[in-house]
């Protein structure tokens, strides 16, 4: 039996954990090819469960919402298993499946919310009030790089977490952020460089707010 709860304690899943070097994932895959696909499963929510559970923290903003997706993302490994082909690690499919669970997660939330919200409070008033009310214009200085990243889309914050807090190539950040057939490797090349161009600006706002509060060099 695959144990479906979330790791971690909430003082370690809601913060951006340090990088994750390279690991050997050789047990993992001698699990899988000799057809222990529950071990196989084991081994490895055993060895990036903590990282993956912090991802989700990150992108969901709630500890209860990464819980649920976290629960969803198990299944949707168990059910993966046998046709992993190891076209890329287990730790990039792994993240690949946490993201996608987590799109699924986020656009059910949204259309429930559309179905419930008034319509004067569904469209621009929403986007007027976040330019306008900026959290991190309320936080002390000492916290304003943490609501600085509050402030990013949940694919900017995952973009940020994979490729700075995790260390992942660009190759691997692509794929887990690719939504086509990652077969296809032209559009994947070609997403690839539009990832590095998100980043770029990206950084570049990051590095424009910090200078405006005061927190750059």
């Amino acid at each position: 039996m695959i144990e479906k709860s979330a790791p971690g304690t909430k003082s370690a899943s809601l913060g951006y954990h340090p990088r994750v070097g390279d690991v050997n994932e050789d047990a993992i895959r001698n699990a899988h090819q000799r057809g222990d696909l529950e071990a196989a499963v084991r081994l490895g929510l055993e060895l990036y469960q903590v990282e993956v559970y912090s991802f989700l923290c990150a992108r969901l903003r709630s500890e209860a919402d990464a819980h649920e997706v976290f629960s969803q993302l198990t299944e949707d490994v168990v059910r993966g298993i046998a046709k992993f082909a190891w076209r890329a690690s287990f730790r990039t499919w792994l993240y690949t499946l946490a993201r996608n669970a987590a799109v699924r997660f986020e656009t059910t939330r949204a259309q429930h919310a559309r179905r419930h919200d008034p319509i004067s409070q569904v469209s621009e008033p929403v986007v007027v009030e976040r330019s306008r009310t900026r959290p991190y214009m309320r936080t002390d200085v000492k916290d304003r790089f943490a609501a600085l990243r509050e402030t990013l889309s949940p694919e900017e914050q995952s973009l940020l977490v994979l490729r700075v807090d995790r260390a992942l190539s660009w190759d691997d950040v692509a794929r887990i952020m690719y939504d086509g057939d990652d077969d296809n490797e032209e559009e994947l090349k070609r997403h690839t460089t539009n990832l590095r161009q998100r980043f770029r600006q990206l950084k570049l706002r990051l590095e424009e707010w910090a200078k405006n509060e005061g927190l750059g060099d």
